[in-house]
């Protein structure tokens, strides 16, 4: 039996659920104006992170400066990122997918895939069913998707990238010679800028070239793996299963670029508290603890250096984190290079409860449990008012502006 694979995914996401959001309050439609959302355009690190089809009218491309989109377009209208908002949006277009079927893997936050395989009984038609889908998110939540719907993830979501927005489309096996052969290469999935300049210096410029081409003389050029993953997917090729459980993550982390260089320690370990800050509540908020923290650096030599250190038992501590990213960022920098990036991670992870408590562990508990219990009031405090409502102390009047890249 064929298996029935949908793919989801958001409009213009970030902009769409802006402009909900501010259609709602009876202000106007961010998407039928020109406008993106982006930073501060006197920032040389505010870059367009999603735009709207009337500013794509202008030349306005994701990843350039905001003020250089200002230059293109003088009326653009900015708005400012809010990943609360995202989020929530996410989880409620996510929820009417589960509506339909339990087998829902998140790929994105805009994105996600249904195996919609078992539910033939109650949605015999599967293209009536992705429209209905489509129609619920547009009228219950006022932003659109595209679906696409295949006989697996791979065509299904070349399927829904097809033309936007508010659409449903189908890429089925004795479709592809007629709507995935055809286009430029670089359109396949997982076919980065590099590997598309090596394929078209061999002449395949589009997906069937690629699909008709000798599967061992790709991987001579792109290597064994991905050229022959990129030969599988150009022939619609993939038998992976859509999972419902998110994986877990092996690592968090967090990176912020500044406007101003950092030439200073103290600013430094001031970047690096806000950072310690934001990766160990993720991990808390996650139920998990890591053994390995790492520090990034970047200095404006643009080279980026790390250091890391494995700890004697797993934690979730602010402060733990903290302090040893400080030990690691000494290592590190000896201040002559003003830097233009921090970096800090925890990986190695496990779950809370897992593991055994190490001797140090016992000799510190005090300590440890009032780290905890501060913690878990800045969290408590966080969950309830927003992020915002409180700050750790090192973090006040660091002298950094802080600009974050991922």
């Amino acid at each position: 039996m064929n298996r029935i694979i949908f793919h989801v995914d958001v409009n213009s996401a970030f902009l769409s659920w802006e402009a909900t959001r501010r259609v709602a309050r009876g202000e106007p439609d961010l998407r039928k104006v020109p406008s993106v959302i982006g930073g501060d355009p006197s920032s040389r690190t505010s870059i367009v992170t999603a735009k709207s089809s009337p500013a794509k009218m202008y030349g306005i491309v994701t990843g350039e400066p905001v003020s250089a989109a200002l230059r293109k377009c003088p009326e653009l209208v900015i708005a400012k990122a809010d990943f609360k908002l995202y989020g929530e949006c996410s989880r409620a277009f996510k929820g009417i997918c589960r509506e339909f079927t339990p087998v829902v893997e998140e790929f994105s936050i805009d994105e996600c895939f249904m195996d919609m395989t078992a539910m033939g009984k109650l949605y015999p038609d599967p293209i009536r069913a992705a429209h209905m889908l489509k129609d619920r998110i547009r009228d219950e939540l006022g932003f659109t998707v595209n679906v696409g719907v295949a006989h697996n993830k791979l065509l299904a979501k070349m399927a829904s990238d097809f033309t936007k927005p508010d659409r449903v489309h189908t890429l089925f096996e004795e479709e592809i010679s007629s709507k995935m052969w055809p286009l430029p290469v670089g359109e396949l999935f997982l076919c980065g800028k590099a590997s598309t300049q090596k394929l078209r210096r061999l002449q395949i410029n589009t997906i069937g070239d690629l699909a008709s081409a000798d599967a061992k003389a790709i991987q001579l050029v792109l290597g064994n793996k991905l050229g022959m993953q990129l030969w599988r997917y150009a022939n619609g090729l993939d038998d992976s299963p859509v999972s419902a459980e998110r994986e877990a993550p092996k690592g968090y982390s967090n990176e912020l670029s500044f406007d101003d260089d950092i030439t200073e320690r103290r600013q430094g370990e001031k970047v690096l508290l806000h950072l310690a800050d934001n990766v160990a509540a993720r991990v808390r908020a996650d139920g998990v603890r890591g053994f390995c923290v790492s520090v990034t650096i970047r200095g404006n030599d643009m080279k980026r250096r790390s250091h890391q250190h494995k700890l004697d038992a797993a934690t979730d501590s602010t402060t733990k984190i903290y302090e040893t990213a400080v030990a690691l960022f000494g290592e590190l920098w000896d201040e002559k290079m003003p830097l233009r990036l921090i970096g800090l991670s925890l990986s190695d992870m496990e779950k809370e409860g897992e593991g055994q408590i190490s001797f140090f562990d016992m000799q510190t508990a005090g300590d440890n449990e009032k780290d905890k219990n501060a913690d878990r009031a800045v969290d408590a405090l966080r969950e309830k008012f927003g992020a915002d409502i409180i700050k750790r102390g090192g973090m006040i009047d660091s002298g950094v502006t802080l600009r974050k890249k991922k």
